[in-house]
């Protein structure tokens, strides 16, 4: 009776794993950086190369920077979402323009719109590594004091996200 009782013990574990592992989005992956300052930089501007932007300018402000690129479909599926986040005023949206190329940015935001207080370029890479980037679009709330609060590390979809990183804005 015994030998019976553990190989069925283990399917009904493995079951269960399996059912727990079903349920879960697997776009939602935690970043690591939440609740640890805002890794630094000093970018130059998508409209304005001779003008620089760092997260530090940002000290005494909460501010959201979305990662994005032209040749992103989810950034393009995106970009209304980005725009109605903007038009609320909850907190100052600035881009990071990610391994793209200057002259199709600036296209692209002149097609689908600009919501971005500014964009920066990130014309290699680094940047996005440092902020754990693994895929566009990604989006980050971060603090008055440069803390990154909360990470949406998928395209933001409609109303609900944007209601998500108000209500994140709020509590800070």
């Amino acid at each position: 009776m015994n030998r019976y009782l553990l190989p069925l013990g283990v399917f009904a574990g493995l079951v269960l794993l399996l059912g727990v592992g079903l349920s879960l989005n697997p776009r939602e992956v935690p970043s690591p950086l939440i609740g640890k300052p805002a890794p630094s930089f000093e970018l130059p501007q998508l409209h304005e190369p001779q003008k620089r932007f760092a997260p530090a300018q940002m000290k005494g402000t909460v501010w959201v920077l979305n990662v994005w690129a032209s040749w992103c479909a989810a950034c393009r599926d995106e970009h209304p979402v980005l725009a109605d986040f903007a038009r609320s005023g909850a907190a100052p949206l600035y881009g990071l323009n990610y391994k793209d190329k200057r002259d199709d940015a600036i296209a692209w935001l002149k097609r689908y719109g600009d919501p971005y207080a500014a964009s920066v370029v990130d014309a290699d890479g680094r940047i996005g590594i440092d902020y754990g980037v693994y895929g566009v679009p990604e989006t980050y709330v971060i603090d008055k004091q440069g803390v990154i609060r909360h990470a949406f590390n998928s395209q933001l979809q409609a109303a609900q996200h944007v209601d998500e990183a108000i209500a994140v804005l709020k509590s800070l």
